[in-house]
């Protein structure tokens, strides 16, 4: 995972500012897992504010650059990645895939749309990491397509540990643009949190499905 530096505060700051992600560690939110959580991130929210989707194409693009170097084609996840893959696709002058969740029922029955040629190499877009699974999906589509995955990056990710497990076990690097602790910081510093909630909400992550407020 990446280390924190000043573009993972910014995203990080950003990701607040426009409400992408909510902090509610005394009224939590329940995810569809049943999971109780403080936390509630809605990446898709940054393609309304251009300035945040100016800088967020900006370093994705820098570290994907810096990290596998140009790839041959930009693999979008859906649906949270598409608009994401596109716009750094764009902004590096490559070929643009995106993966379906699951495979169409009529048609061609595609899983990925777009032309994927066997032996290019593809970075993966993706919005958010929870515990890595559609993610990971998606790599196996472009795998099992004859693309060659040489890494993914995705906005945020929790920082579960289910996730670095899975995504090792896949054999796929991942970076992302800013994590949960240094989310978490930056709350706490621009008072979107309480001093007394910032250890419940540090315990969350460590075991998500047993956490009580």
């Amino acid at each position: 995972m990446d280390k924190n530096n000043d573009s993972d505060i910014k995203v990080a700051e950003f990701l607040l500012q426009i409400k992408a992600v909510k902090l509610q560690p005394n009224e939590p939110f329940t995810w569809a897992s049943g999971w109780k959580s403080p936390i509630y991130c809605d990446n898709r929210k940054i393609l309304s504010f251009p300035k945040v989707r100016t800088y967020i194409r900006q370093q994705f693009a820098e570290k994907l650059l810096e990290r596998f170097g140009k790839p041959d084609v930009i693999a979008g996840v859906a649906t949270g990645g598409i608009a994401h893959g596109a716009l750094v696709a764009e902004e590096l002058g490559v070929p643009f895939i995106y993966v379906r969740s699951s495979a169409k029922k009529h048609g061609l029955q595609n899983k990925i749309e777009g032309v994927l040629e066997k032996g290019q190499r593809v970075v993966v877009i993706e919005d958010l990491i929870s515990t890595g699974g559609s993610s990971l999906d998606a790599v196996d589509a472009i795998r099992e397509t004859g693309g060659d995955v040489v890494g993914l990056l995705a906005v945020f990710s929790y920082g579960f540990d289910v996730a670095k497990e899975n995504f090792l076990s896949k054999k796929c690097e991942y970076g992302t643009l800013t994590n949960y602790e240094t989310l978490i910081d930056v709350a706490s510093k621009d008072n979107y949190i309480e001093s007394k909630d910032i250890e419940s909400v540090k315990e969350w992550k460590k075991d998500p499905s047993s956490w009580k407020q």
